[in-house]
């Protein structure tokens, strides 16, 4: 009877112990959970602070001062623009036919470029 009495007192303080080391554990894990919301709070009134000063300084006011009393530029007049029918005509970007179905026949288009094509001497 006084060995069974000695393993439930035994077992019971190893109880008390695991107790403690999980209270201690998670003491310590919500210490940690403060710091970081404390952290993220104080992030957040940084980006906050951020935002505004980049509101302030993106005002088009303050753009349009900046523009006048540092670059050169001239105000627009209407002469500048053209109507559409002047403009040029648009390039070409297609290559003809005959020479899409010369690559596609295997004649390889003259090479331009300092890698030589596989098989071609220098």
């Amino acid at each position: 009877m006084r060995l069974i009495n000695i393993l439930v007192m035994g077992l019971l303080i190893l109880a008390a112990t695991y107790v403690y080391k999980i209270k201690f554990d998670s003491t310590r894990q919500a210490a940690r959970v403060s710091k970081l919301a404390g952290e993220l709070r104080d992030e957040r009134i940084a980006i906050a602070r951020l935002r505004a000063d980049w509101s302030k300084l993106d005002t088009p006011g303050r753009i349009e001062g900046l523009a006048q009393r540092h670059l050169k530029l001239r105000p627009i007049v209407p002469a500048q623009f053209d109507s559409f029918d002047r403009l040029p005509e648009k390039p070409l970007l297609i290559a003809p036919a005959d020479e899409r179905l010369s690559v596609m026949n295997g004649a390889a288009p003259e090479a331009t470029g300092s890698i030589p094509p596989k098989g071609a001497r220098r």
